[in-house]
């Protein structure tokens, strides 16, 4: 009853309520990112959603657009700004995910939704991180997150698709509102300190030596 129904209508209570109580937040920020960062204020990106559905994600943009003498964009270290810094480890940059969470793409708490490009990679257990709803926090992100590797990244996705339960949703989001007023970067930079999935699958890299 729960993982079929009461869920989804929670996710649409807390993320319009979400929504209007932070809207001058969220207008604010819009207006701080694109005077420090530019135009769109948006960043947005194909992810896969429930059943691998593609679906685009909501996000203020953290980087410049700066590019090289060859119209080249400059490494990310050197496009994220001070601002972009601080809008990730306070995970301002995230609260654009509230119109997916509305719009049925996420739930408030899923597995992270990763890169489509990933999708060839998974094995057929690890495909079952999306029988669920994607989440804007999730297990894995309050028990490690960027210390996590990939094999125990999916092993907390796994283990909440199995045991999802009222009881553990509000447990995540407890622990989610701690790790964010400390800081701790639970939302933000979600994928910065691992190795590309595929490429680390293919054995091409190591758990933690570059960004997605």
């Amino acid at each position: 009853m729960y993982r079929r129904f009461v869920k989804r209508a929670l996710d649409i209570i807390i993320s319009l309520a979400g929504i209007i109580v932070l809207s001058p937040i969220l207008l604010v920020l819009w207006i701080l990112v694109r005077a420090k960062l530019g135009r769109p204020a948006l960043f947005t990106q194909e992810r896969p959603g429930k059943n691998e559905r593609i679906f685009r994600l909501y996000k203020f943009r953290s980087m410049t657009d700066a590019r090289d003498e060859k119209g080249e964009l400059l490494p990310d270290e050197v496009r994220l700004t001070s601002f972009g810094k601080l809008l990730r480890s306070t995970s301002l940059d995230e609260l654009p995910e509230l119109f997916n969470i509305l719009k049925g793409d996420m739930s408030l708490i899923g597995p992270r939704p990763l890169l489509v490009r990933y999708l060839p990679y998974y094995t057929e257990k690890e495909r079952h991180r999306h029988d669920v709803r994607p989440g804007l926090t999730g297990l894995a992100q309050v028990n490690g997150r960027n210390a996590l590797g990939w094999e125990d990244r999916f092993a907390f996705d796994l283990e909440y698709v199995g045991h999802l339960t009222f009881v553990m949703d509000v447990k995540i989001l407890l622990m989610t509102v701690g790790k964010v007023f400390a800081r701790s970067g639970t939302l933000s930079g979600a994928d910065q300190t691992v190795a590309d999935f595929d490429v680390y699958r293919k054995g091409g890299g190591n758990e933690a030596d570059s960004a997605v």
